[in-house]
């Protein structure tokens, strides 16, 4: 038996990404309380149902007593041989008000004397036992619904056994480091072909830069380093049971130097591992 728990703060994306986990066989339960679950498993363990893929949403309706003892209900689980994997969905403070704001749907925990400023601070109080636990933390702050219902698809339902689930993303700092990033590294000290007038409205995608940073001993250098630092760790990471791994590669805007170097390093993983996905955060804008 598979069970998936998605968890995050309201807003975040979890009906979605709920959502599509049951458009791909998976039993779903939302809002689930986190006593149930041990009960749950050992019920779908024993009735012969048609998937033993099974997904549930935990938020912060749950009591505060059961949430607080996330740790040890999970324990409870590993004594039901069943696959778990813990994905939290979050976002950017200001971008979960904004939601609210458009949508304009009611927080669950506000009320007259909480306003909902503070009750998205509560929620994340709340909720830091499950964050701390994530197999998969995802940032959901730049990501569109057609995105994340990538991510979900290609990171948690296509990952197969217990193969580690490799993402590299390039990003600028100018905009943050990703929140989700397992491990960060500074391409800014790279020859940058946005003081090149000729080359400043390409991307790390085009030809031109590529042949252009391709060319540059120092660039080829780095790719050496965080290939061997990769190849040296990851294995690792992997056998202390670390099933999803998010490099991010930064330079200043993300556009050049960051965007080759993350297409650089997929295809060089994808020889190695079977699922290796790449996200440009700041072309996706």
């Amino acid at each position: 038996m598979k069970l998936v728990i998605i968890s995050g703060r309201s807003g975040s994306g979890k009906s979605t990404a709920l959502n599509v986990l049951e458009d791909l066989g998976f039993y779903c339960i939302d809002n689930l309380p986190v006593a149930l679950l041990p009960s749950l498993v050992v019920q779908v363990q024993q009735e012969k149902l048609a998937t033993q893929e099974v997904a549930v949403s935990i938020d912060a309706r749950n009591t505060p007593v059961d949430l607080a003892n996330f740790a040890d209900i999970i324990q409870q689980l590993s004594l039901c041989e069943a696959k778990l994997e813990i994905v939290y969905l979050d976002a950017h403070t200001d971008t979960l008000l904004t939601r609210f704001s458009a949508t304009r749907r009611k927080h669950p925990l506000t009320g007259p004397d909480t306003p909902l400023l503070e009750a998205i601070k509560i929620e994340g109080d709340l909720l830091l036992h499950i964050k701390e636990m994530a197999d998969l933390n995802v940032d959901t702050t730049h990501l569109s619904l057609h995105q994340l219902r990538s991510i979900i698809k290609n990171r948690v339902v296509q990952k197969q056994g217990g193969e580690m689930s490799l993402l590299f993303e390039s990003f600028g700092f100018k905009h943050g480091i990703p929140k989700d990033s397992d491990l960060v590294f500074d391409v800014r000290c790279l020859p940058n072909p946005y003081w090149d007038p000729m080359l400043r409205q390409f991307t790390g995608q085009d030809g031109v830069i590529v042949d252009f940073l391709g060319k540059e001993p120092t660039v080829n250098a780095m790719f050496k380093d965080i290939s061997q630092f990769l190849h040296s760790w990851l294995p690792q990471f992997q056998q202390n049971n670390r099933t999803y791994m998010t490099v991010s590669i930064g330079c200043t805007g993300g556009q050049h130097r960051s965007v080759y170097m993350a297409e650089r390093l997929l295809a060089h993983y994808q020889e190695t591992y079977g699922n290796v996905q790449l996200r440009h955060r700041e072309l996706n804008q």
